[in-house]
């Protein structure tokens, strides 16, 4: 509730002020809000739903997350064409101010809280054990190998696709194969609606299956093979680009069985700490992958532009993705691990 509320303060902060620094201020007041999202419902998860219907849970959440991220693109920008930008994002931090005072009125952390059975009973620290302190818990993850392979994996994962689908993507699909940038950018949302529903399936396959390590080791398998088809051989013709795209897309949803992983591989009461560290690797692969590949592409730029914009030929684009291509084959040995 209280970073759905901050959130919203740092949006409506945003949209209002004209200042360089106070605006970079307010993104981070957003950035560090928002990360409460998926890792607090993750930790609601534990408690309102089974634990064969926790991975399904995270797939939903991916599912939902990424359907935000594609309304935050083409609808969000025909929102800015018509109304301008400040008053849509004020109307953003309105709603997020809304869904903060929701959580606050009807969502309970326990469903013992409204007369219903848990399924991750409220342990009453005071009466048995101290609980552990924020540095301790994180300590004792750090000494675990499967909290640092799960922490590692899934940043590739996301971070392969947000890099292309969400950056250069579209200057890659239009320079190279020719598509207008409407296309272009419909196939990245596409490569991201894929992605959305691959989480809920591999969710429920590892729930119904009882099992973390195969569908991950499965997705991870896959999407390296799908990368090295798209950044090893470059010119593929239109279908086979598309339903790479796709390809790629969907089995990165194994990702979210991460979360259902790594909370399992720790002490219960280390859940939330446990998700909340996988969430930060998660977020590293686009924060690492998305500056590195421009750093590449530049280093190889071979000094073409048009109308002021740099254009990079293929060899840059291939030299700049291979990097995605070798973490995410990374990623696959490790998760063999």
């Amino acid at each position: 509730s209280a970073a759905a509320l901050l959130a919203g303060v740092g949006t409506f902060l945003f949209c209002s002020v004209d200042d360089f620094v106070l605006a970079g201020l307010a993104r981070l007041i957003i950035g560090g809000a928002v990360a409460v999202a998926f890792v607090g419902l993750l930790k609601l998860a534990a408690h309102w739903f089974a634990p064969r219907q926790y991975a399904l849970a995270a797939g939903m959440a991916l599912f939902l997350g990424v359907i935000g991220a594609i309304l935050a693109g083409v609808p969000l920008r025909l929102g800015i064409d018509l109304f301008g930008w400040r008053a849509v994002m004020a109307v953003s931090g309105g709603l997020t101010v809304l869904v903060g005072i929701a959580i606050w009125l009807w969502v309970r952390d326990d469903p013992g809280e409204l007369g219903y059975r848990s399924y991750t009973p409220v342990v009453d620290h005071a009466a048995q054990v101290p609980a552990r302190g924020i540095l301790s818990g994180l300590t004792e993850i750090l000494r675990q190998r499967n909290p640092w392979l799960l922490f590692i994996v899934p940043g590739s994962i996301a971070g392969a696709i947000t890099t292309f689908a969400g950056l250069w993507g579209v200057p890659y699909l239009v320079t190279l194969y020719g598509l207008e940038q409407k296309s272009a950018a419909a196939l990245c949302s596409l490569m991201l609606v894929a992605w959305a529903f691959g989480g809920p399936v591999f969710g429920m396959l590892s729930d119904r299956s009882r099992r973390r390590r195969r569908p991950y080791l499965i997705g991870c398998g896959v999407v390296t093979l799908g990368w090295g088809l798209l950044v090893l051989n470059p010119g593929l013709p239109l279908w086979i680009l598309v339903a790479d795209l796709v390809v790629i897309g969907f089995f990165s949803g194994a990702m979210v069985i991460g979360f259902a992983y790594i909370k399992e591989s720790v002490a219960p009461d280390l859940a939330g700490t446990a998700t909340g560290f996988c969430n930060a690797g998660v977020m590293l692969g686009a924060t690492v992958l998305q500056p590195v590949v421009g750093v590449i592409l530049d280093a190889n730029w071979s000094g073409r532009l048009e109308d002021g914009v740099r254009i990079y030929d293929s060899a840059a684009y291939q030299a700049a993705f291979l990097v995605m291509l070798l973490w995410v084959a990374l990623a696959t040995v490790l998760m063999a691990l």
